[in-house]
């Protein structure tokens, strides 16, 4: 058993690779893959040709929610990949805006569901976990377990002329369970890096978490959360905190500063083997 996790596009790029605001990462299980994301435009197909990855090859395609930044490249990656499994939440084609005071802002997915399924996209929404393999499987729906992870205040739905708060019940993360623990791997983290891990180990029944890769979401978080979120993980033991894309720059140092031995900048072009 044997698993590579490789991140196609990211906010922040290695030699020879484009960045993009944005996130899509490639996980692979014994020739099974994986794609988490498709970002939020050219990026995922133009650095899988430079790393030598055939997006043909992909077997499923999960989107961990309905945001322009991790769907923008949908259409980039379907005429690559052709007919495939779509694993997602019945949320992600919510009508989303990004709300702060006058300023409004649609960010939900930027193409019409007639439109990908006409490329080759086969939606399969579920509110539920999803097992992909014997050792992947989605989160479904995350509780918000805890009393200091929130959901961004800015997020809404669009309602006809109205908006209701998004509670991105469509936030989906991925679960690897290996020999060494779970590995978890965050797209955006809306729901809580922390309550992601929790729910993820209930759902896998694997309390050691090894490693913990993405967007976690941390780019607005104040001190006190910060310094809880660092206690929890120091609780649950991780050895690898890979972060990316909304974790924000305050937020990474300050988690690098915590974890000197497991941090990692895990930007577009990152590899990483699990033991």
């Amino acid at each position: 058993m044997s698993f590579k996790i490789v991140t196609l596009s990211e906010n922040t790029a290695g030699l020879g690779v484009l960045a993009e605001w944005g996130l899509s990462i490639l996980v692979e299980e014994d020739g099974v893959r994986i794609l988490l994301d498709t970002s939020q435009s050219v990026t995922v197909a133009h650095n899988a040709q430079l790393l030598g990855i055939d997006l043909s090859t992909v077997d499923k395609l999960v989107i961990s929610h309905g945001h322009y930044d991790h769907t923008g490249g949908f259409k980039d990656v379907l005429a690559q990949t052709g007919e495939i499994d779509v694993l997602a939440h019945p949320d992600m084609w919510d009508t989303k805006y990004a709300v702060y005071g006058e300023f409004q802002k649609y960010i939900g997915v930027p193409f019409e569901r007639g439109e990908l399924e006409s490329m080759g996209a086969r939606f399969k929404l579920s509110k539920e976990p999803v097992w992909i393999t014997d050792n992947i499987v989605t989160t479904g729906e995350i509780p918000m377990t805890n009393d200091y992870e929130e959901i961004d205040a800015g997020m809404f739905v669009k309602e006809g002329d109205s908006f209701r708060p998004d509670q991105l019940l469509d936030d989906l993360a991925l679960g690897i369970k290996t020999e060494a623990g779970l590995t978890v791997i965050l797209g955006c983290g809306h729901r809580g890096m922390i309550n992601t891990i929790r729910h993820l180990q209930q759902v896998t029944g694997e309390q050691r978490v090894y490693g913990v890769l993405g967007g976690t979401h941390l780019i607005s978080a104040n001190p006190e959360r910060l310094a809880r979120t660092v206690a929890d993980l120091r609780e649950i033991g991780i050895q690898k905190l890979g972060v990316s894309h909304c974790t924000g720059f305050s937020a990474s140092c300050w988690l690098a500063n915590e974890f000197p031995d497991e941090f990692f900048m895990n930007n577009a072009g990152s590899v990483l083997e699990l033991p």
